[in-house]
């Protein structure tokens, strides 16, 4: 079992940034299994759409949109997991949940807002 916690989201001015971190926690055989982590973000009334990814060797997944303005990083001592969002668009709204992959399971944390005003 791994648990997931978000922290770092909050309420920003376009063009402004945020930090997101995602702690991981759990069985130390699961967190040692910890694959690929990453982001995801569900805008209201939309569906959940991948931001980015990181493999514990630090290979890296963007989406287009973000691409330029975000990055993903791991920190695999402390089990966590940060996006760094720079430059941030109104677009960029919504709650950003953090994702994990371990024998075999998917986990997801409970999310953290972000809104961006324009």
């Amino acid at each position: 079992q791994v648990q997931l916690v978000e922290s770092g989201g909050g309420l920003v001015q376009t063009g402004g940034s945020l930090r997101l971190s995602c702690a991981a926690s759990g069985s130390i055989r699961s967190i040692n299994a910890m694959g690929v982590m990453g982001w995801y973000r569900q805008a209201p009334g939309k569906q959940r759409d991948l931001i980015a990814t990181i493999t514990s060797g630090g290979s890296t997944v963007y989406a287009d949109s973000v691409k330029g303005r975000f990055t993903i990083s791991r920190d695999n001592a402390k089990n966590t997991v940060y996006l760094q969002m720079n430059s941030l668009k109104p677009e960029d709204k919504g709650v950003y949940y953090c994702y994990s992959y371990a024998l075999g399971r998917a986990y997801w944390g409970q999310g953290t807002q972000v809104t961006v005003s324009s």
